[in-house]
């Protein structure tokens, strides 16, 4: 169901996250992402953890699963590492619902 209560369309999610979905093996997490750029690019955890402003510790349990991603600051990561943040913040968001047992999910995130 949608916001205003009606069902919402299977087709409502994009093939692009279907097709991202199915090679990751399940939903999109920002720390699987994280891990996945981090090791396409061959870079450490420290370098990346650099890149993003925080501490390698912090990196290592986001990627882990042990600490959860804000959306706001799943905006700042996109822009750090250059791609758009509203991908991050829908993905986000949805791990944010999915934690709390809502059964929502977000198509999509316009940005304002």
């Amino acid at each position: 169901m949608n916001i205003k209560g009606t069902k919402r369309l299977k087709s409502a999610k994009s093939d692009t996250m279907r097709f991202l979905e199915k090679m990751s093996g399940g939903p999109l997490t920002i720390s699987g992402i994280l891990k996945s750029l981090r090791e396409c690019d061959k870079i450490s955890q420290k370098d990346l953890a650099s890149q993003l402003g925080i501490f390698k510790q912090n990196l290592c349990d986001i990627e882990k699963g042990r600490k959860a991603v804000a959306p706001s600051r799943a905006a700042i990561f996109a822009q750090k590492l250059g791609y758009p943040p509203a991908a991050f913040i829908r993905i986000a968001l949805q791990e944010e619902l999915d934690r709390a047992g809502v059964k929502l999910i977000i198509a999509s995130v316009d940005a304002a």
